[in-house]
């Protein structure tokens, strides 16, 4: 029953079988090495880890730890299963404590007592394998050893064996003898094994190191675009308010001119009407004397303006009308105070149109896209310098110094591309323009921070992309920025890319079919690298040095050669 019960407790609670290779986390539960492997990379995907027993989560993937004492106790636990019985006991399994080597049977204590104490028979630990310590050849029991041959031996091979004239040794006192030589040799693997542990142990920090630093570099990245995402949030309300506050204003404004044609329809219907039935009338005094007859007068020649004066003259009134005036308060100059355009108020009123159809269609109504595109670029063009800012960098503005080209270096109008050409430019005399390579250096050095920017190559002829101390000598070989100590830089040339300093030469695996390279520096960091900015981007290489003067961005031109900066 205990040993059922122990059994129980070396049972990995993942595969249900006795521990292989156990391991432990942090909150204390052990599980077979390849079975929390397993499940650890299904959790992966999910990027939360946590103890498949109690459940304990974990923010990054955990570290497993080698349960040494749960590994020898399996180990005992294993042996003691497959251990050496009593021969003699039949009824149930009893561990023996002595093997006879004579009879080749072991006895548990009870049957040992019975066992005979003849000097012939040897008695030695527990061992499923008697007959492998007696002689093949003479079936006696194994008590030397012959160093020569190597070989366990009986005393008939002393005497009259292959071994006879053979210095021999006991078995005790040769095992003696092996156990002092293995003895010496683990003095002499120990401090291998020290140095190995201490290796290790360096190792398992730098891996729990980078373990941190890419879970504290996941948790950034997810906040960095929670940051963006509610900026975008914000800039996508401040975008659909200024469309709905315009499709309120605009819509409001059509809406009021809908009704006021809508009441001139039903005036107009109205007075349709009551022409329609006067024009029934047969009187013709009745008819004439229709004080509420209003007869448009529009090609028939009766009167000159409006829909609501009969002539010019009217009942003997002026010709404002009903006594207005023709310029008064913004009435119109005829007829019953309606104006010459139908139902427009004056010319110039609240910002309604001068006449016709009383304003509908007017251009000024529509949507005003540029200012939505104005909303829109006004909320997000903070968020790149927002996203630089967190990452710590500095996207620095970048701009060619022409005092420090080559004569054949064509600078352009914006200072950012430099081009190799055939003609010599006209520039004055300047004490730091190169003379024997074409290069140039940027106006403004960088001394301190970390920044970041990106070039553009044509991919004609060669480049040199890098970075220079203003101290680099403008004449002679050592003012490439190949071949000196004060520079470095990246070469591209066809289908070949290469890293230089000191004019040694790092050849890099890289596409030079991507155009364009990423520039990072961290200068107090004494970091340089480049980076291949095409789908996937792709480290290429970092240059390494204490950095002793300000650095200017360097460009060196072969044939036909351009490179932008793009920063």
């Amino acid at each position: 029953m205990a040993s059922a019960d122990l059994r129980a407790e070396l049972d990995c609670s993942i595969c249900l079988s006795l521990y292989t290779d156990p391991v432990s986390l942090r909150c204390g539960h052990d599980f077979c090495r390849s079975c929390i492997v397993s499940a650890l990379d299904a959790q992966e995907a999910a990027g939360a880890y946590s103890c498949p027993e109690c459940r304990a989560e974990y923010p990054e993937r955990p570290a497993l730890e080698t349960n040494r004492k749960l590994r020898n106790i399996v180990e005992r636990f294993l042996s003691a299963e497959t251990g050496i019985f009593c021969t003699y006991c039949t009824k149930s399994p009893v561990p023996a404590v002595r093997t006879c080597l004579q009879c080749e049977a072991s006895f548990c204590g009870e049957h040992l007592s019975r066992h005979s104490k003849s000097s012939e028979h040897t008695l030695v630990e527990p061992t499923a394998t008697p007959k492998e310590r007696k002689c093949s050849t003479h079936k006696e029991i194994l008590k030397y050893y012959c160093p020569m041959d190597a070989a366990c031996i009986c005393v008939s091979c002393c005497l009259v064996g292959e071994h006879r004239r053979h210095d021999v040794e006991l078995l005790d006192v040769a095992s003696e003898k092996k156990k002092k030589k293995l003895r010496k040799y683990l003095e002499e693997i120990n401090p291998q094994k020290a140095e190995i542990q201490t290796r290790l142990q360096n190792l398992q920090d730098r891996q729990r190191n980078i373990q941190e630093k890419v879970s504290d570099k996941r948790k950034n990245v997810r906040k960095l675009f929670m940051d963006i995402k509610e900026q975008l949030e914000m800039a996508e309300k401040k975008a659909l308010s200024e469309i709905s506050r315009q499709e309120e204003k605009i819509v409001s404004q059509i809406s009021d001119l809908i009704k006021k044609l809508e009441i001139e329809e039903d005036e107009l219907s109205r007075k349709m009407r009551h022409v329609e039935e006067m024009c029934q009338v047969t009187d013709p005094i009745r008819l004439l004397q229709e004080s509420d007859i209003t007869v448009c007068g529009r090609g028939d020649g009766e009167d000159t303006g409006g829909d609501g004066g009969e002539d010019t003259g009217g009942d003997g009134e002026d010709t404002g009308g009903d006594g207005e005036d023709t310029g008064g308060d913004g009435e119109d100059t005829g007829g019953d105070g309606e104006d010459t355009g139908g139902d427009g108020e004056d010319s110039g009123g609240d910002g309604e149109d001068t006449g016709g159809d009383g304003g509908e269609g007017r251009s000024e109504e529509d949507l005003d896209e540029v200012l939505i595109s104005l909303t829109l670029h006004r909320s997000m063009r903070d968020v790149v310098p927002n996203v630089t800012s967190q990452l710590g960098l500095h996207v620095a503005d970048i701009l060619l110094d022409e005092d420090t080209a080559h004569r054949h270096v064509k600078i352009s109008e914006d200072l950012k591309t430099a081009t190799r050409t055939e003609e010599e430019q006209d520039r004055t005399e300047s004490p730091g323009r190169f003379q024997f390579y074409h290069q140039v250096l940027s106006r403004c050095g960088l001394s301190s921070g970390r920044h970041y920017w990106e070039v553009e190559w044509n991919q004609i002829g060669g480049c040199d992309i890098g970075l220079s101390y203003p101290s680099i000598v403008r004449e002679g070989r050592q003012s490439a920025i190949r071949y000196n100590d004060k520079s470095w830089c990246l070469v591209m040339s066809g289908a070949r890319c290469e890293a230089w300093h000191r004019s040694v030469i790092s050849p890099l695996s890289a596409d030079t079919t991507c155009p364009r390279l990423g520039v990072f520096l961290d200068y107090e960091a004494g970091r340089l690298s480049f980076y291949r900015l095409c789908d996937p981007i792709r480290h290429l290489h970092t240059f390494t040095a204490a950095f002793s003067e300000p650095l200017h961005v360097a460009f060196g031109l072969g044939p036909g050669a351009s490179v932008r900066i793009i920063s």
